[in-house]
């Protein structure tokens, strides 16, 4: 069930105010057709965050640090020949995902990623 915004900051006030479960909350307010799976839900976000916004995402991954750590691991060291890493061996030594290094690799450097084969 999709709450409105009003909903969900009347739904915050009754729990904080008067202590109103999903119940109470679906008794007192028929003509909503609000789901207790989703008042739960709202509720179990309340009690943890305690607000009724909605979290941001991190898209911040591809940052010059990021783009530097996955360069050095990328290419192979001048005077050490085939020590480069792949994208999943990559992605387990920095602890960015593995779509993310793939992402930085191709927009950020502008390589391309191959896949050894023998000849």
């Amino acid at each position: 069930m999709v709450f409105s915004a009003e909903d969900k900051i009347l739904i915050k006030e009754l729990r904080e105010t008067k202590g109103y479960g999903a119940r109470r909350l679906i008794t007192e307010f028929p003509m909503k057709n609000w789901s207790r799976a989703g008042i739960n839900k709202l509720l179990k976000k309340i009690a943890t965050t305690g607000s009724v916004a909605r979290k941001p995402r991190d898209r911040a991954l591809r940052t010059q640090t990021n783009i530097n750590a996955v360069e050095e691991l990328v290419l192979s060291q001048d005077d050490q020949p085939s020590t480069h890493l792949s994208i999943r061996e990559i992605a387990r030594e920095t602890g960015i995902s593995k779509s993310s290094v793939h992402n930085i690799i191709h927009k950020d450097l502008r390589l391309k990623c191959l896949k050894k084969k023998r000849a």
